[in-house]
């Protein structure tokens, strides 16, 4: 950011309001990388997957964060997915037979409306809230 007292995220990278995003999905919640990308609203899925893969040491729970089908994805250099799925099942996050979740049980309905705003995200308005102000 330019301003060290802007407190937004409008200015950040990309990836810097990914894993904004990101550290808001509470313990035991999970997000797919298209509802992140929706969120963020400059990227793609692929685009999260990427900022989740080079996250390193930062302090950004990448693991709540699957794919679409409710599965952990598979590492392009392998590795990682059992880590994935351990670190999910350790916050009480239950896998079905096929390994998957269920996001009616598990999903993250995404950050508070005040949390947007203050941090300048404007995603699409959910349907049927076309006019909901921003409070």
């Amino acid at each position: 950011m330019s301003d060290p007292d802007d407190t937004t995220l409008r200015e950040a990278s990309v990836y810097e309001r990914i894993y904004a995003i990101t550290g808001q999905i509470p313990r035991g919640r999970l997000a797919s990388y298209g509802q992140i990308a929706a969120i963020e609203g400059r990227c793609t899925p692929r685009m999260v997957g990427y900022a989740m893969a080079a996250v390193g040491q930062r302090e950004v729970p990448w693991q709540r964060v699957i794919n679409s089908r409710g599965t952990v994805s598979d590492r392009r250099h392998g590795g990682g997915t059992n880590r994935q799925r351990r670190l999910l099942e350790s916050e009480g996050v239950v896998f079905d037979r096929a390994g998957r979740v269920d996001f009616h049980i598990f999903g993250w309905a995404g950050p508070d409306w005040e949390w947007l705003e203050v941090n300048g995200f404007y995603p699409a308005p959910v349907p049927g809230q076309a006019g909901r102000k921003l409070t």
